[in-house]
C-alpha cells in the first residue's frame, strides 16, 4: 500500500473507507492494489486542496492586514468603508481584478507572457507542501527538504525574467533584469543560512529540524546556539525580504524609475497571480523561518511544569500559525518603516557585507559544533 512516513487521521480514514466502498464493485475488478491506488489519489487530491486553501485563502487576509499595518504605522486608519473596518474591501478588489479584461501588448510573446505568472506561483506552492504544520500535518515529508526548497526557489526568478522579457517593454525588461540580479544575489545568502541550519541540526528533513527543538524556548535554534542563532535569524530575515522583492528591497518595482517594473504590462488575472505569488511567498518564508528558528509547531514552553502543561494543551497547528503571523507582521513593519536604497547600494550590501558575514557564520557554526558537540 501507498502509506506515507507520517500518517494523518484523515488519510487513515480514507485508506480504511476505500476497501469498504470497493466491496460494492464487481468482484472481478476488486484488488488490494487498486484500493491502494485509489486511496493514494484521494489523499493526494485532499492535500492539493489543503495547500491551495492555506495559500490562496491567506492572501486576502494578508492584503487586508498589510493595509491596516501600513495605515497605523503612518497614523492613518486604512480601509474603513466596506464592511466592519473595511473587511470587505479586499474581496471587492479581488472581484474587480478577476473581471478586468485580460490582454497582452502588441509584439509580446504571448505564450511566455501568460506562462510567467504560473511559473512564479510554482515555488511557494511546493515549499508550502514541504512545511510541517503539525506532528501529523505535512503533505510531503521528504528527507531532502532543504535542498528541494533551495532548488525550487529558482522558479521565481525564471518567471519574473520571462514576464519582463516577453512584455516587449523596456521598463519591464529593466525591472526583470534588476529583479533577476537581486534575487539570484540574495538567494546565495538565503541558501547559506539554510545550510547553517542543516549543519547545526544535522538533518535536511524539516520535520527532524523541528523536532530537534523540543523542550523549552531555549532549545529553539535561534537561542540554542548562543549569539550565532540570533545572527543567523537576522540574516535570514534580511535575505528573505530581498529574495521576495519586498520593500525596502523592491528595486525591481521602483515606480518612480521603472513605471512598475517587470509586471508593468500585466493586468487583470495575470497581474493578480503575480500579486498572489508575493503574498504566498510571504507565508512560506514566514513558515520556513518558524520551522528553522522558532520551534515550528512546538509550544513556547518555559520550563515551569504548571505553565507548560497548559501550553501543551494548545494544538501545534495553532502555535505554528501564531508564529507565522508574528513573522508576517515583522516583514510588514520593516516594509513600512525603512526607506528604499539605491540599486547599487542594495547589491553592495549583499556582495560586500551579507555574503562575507554568512561565510564567517558557517565557519563559526562548524567551530561551535566541533568544540561544543
Amino acid at each position: 500500500m501507498f502509506v506515507p512516513s507520517i500518517t494523518n487521521p484523515v488519510g487513515d480514514f480514507v485508506r480504511e473507507m476505500v476497501p469498504r466502498l470497493a466491496e460494492y464493485l464487481p468482484a472481478s475488478i476488486q484488488s488490494d492494489t487498486l484500493n491502494s491506488i485509489v486511496a493514494f489519489l484521494v489523499n493526494a487530491l485532499i492535500c492539493v486542496i489543503a495547500v491551495c486553501a492555506v495559500n490562496i485563502g491567506s492572501a486576502p487576509i494578508l492584503i487586508y492586514m498589510e493595509r491596516k499595518v501600513c495605515a497605523h504605522v503612518q497614523c492613518r486608519l486604512g480601509p474603513m468603508r466596506l464592511g466592519w473596518h473595511g473587511t470587505i474591501q479586499t474581496i471587492a478588489d479581488v472581484l474587480k481584478m478577476l473581471f478586468k479584461e485580460v490582454y497582452a501588448p502588441s509584439g509580446a510573446d504571448k505564450l511566455m507572457f501568460y506562462l510567467a505568472p504560473l511559473i512564479v506561483l510554482i515555488a511557494p506552492f511546493i515549499v508550502c507542501a514541504l512545511i510541517p504544520f503539525g506532528r501529523d500535518l505535512v503533505v510531503a515529508d521528504v528527507s531532502m527538504g532543504i535542498p528541494l526548497i533551495i532548488a525550487v526557489n529558482g522558479f521565481g526568478v525564471l518567471g519574473i525574467l520571462l514576464g519582463g522579457w516577453s512584455s516587449n517593454n523596456k521598463y519591464s525588461l529593466l525591472g526583470a533584469l534588476r529583479s533577476g540580479a537581486q534575487m539570484i544575489s540574495y538567494e546565495i545568502s538565503f541558501t547559506m543560512i539554510l545550510l547553517f541550519v542543516v549543519m547545526i541540526s544535522g538533518s535536511t528533513n524539516l520535520m527532524s529540524i523541528t523536532l530537534g527543538q523540543e523542550g523549552t524556548i531555549s532549545d529553539w535554534w535561534i537561542f540554542k546556539i548562543p549569539v550565532l542563532g540570533i545572527i543567523a535569524f537576522i540574516l535570514f530575515f534580511i535575505s528573505s525580504t530581498a529574495e521576495m522583492n519586498r520593500a525596502p528591497f523592491d528595486i525591481a518595482e521602483a515606480e518612480q524609475e521603472l513605471t512598475g517594473g517587470y509586471h508593468t504590462e500585466y493586468n487583470g488575472t495575470p497581474f493578480a497571480m503575480f500579486y498572489l505569488a508575493e503574498y504566498i511567498a510571504l507565508v512560506t518564508n514566514s513558515a520556513l523561518a518558524t520551522t528553522c528558528f522558532l520551534g515550528g509547531f512546538l509550544p513556547p514552553c518555559i520550563g515551569v511544569a504548571f505553565v507548560d502543561n497548559y501550553l501543551n494543551m494548545v494544538p501545534g497547528v495553532v502555535w505554528f500559525f501564531a508564529k507565522v503571523f508574528f513573522m508576517i507582521w515583522c516583514y510588514m513593519m520593516v516594509r513600512w518603516t525603512f526607506v528604499r536604497p539605491r540599486v547599487d547600494q542594495l547589491m553592495d550590501f549583499e556582495w560586500k557585507f551579507l555574503l562575507p558575514v554568512n561565510l564567517v557564520l558557517l565557519i563559526a557554526g562548524a567551530a561551535y559544533i566541533v568544540v561544543c558537540g
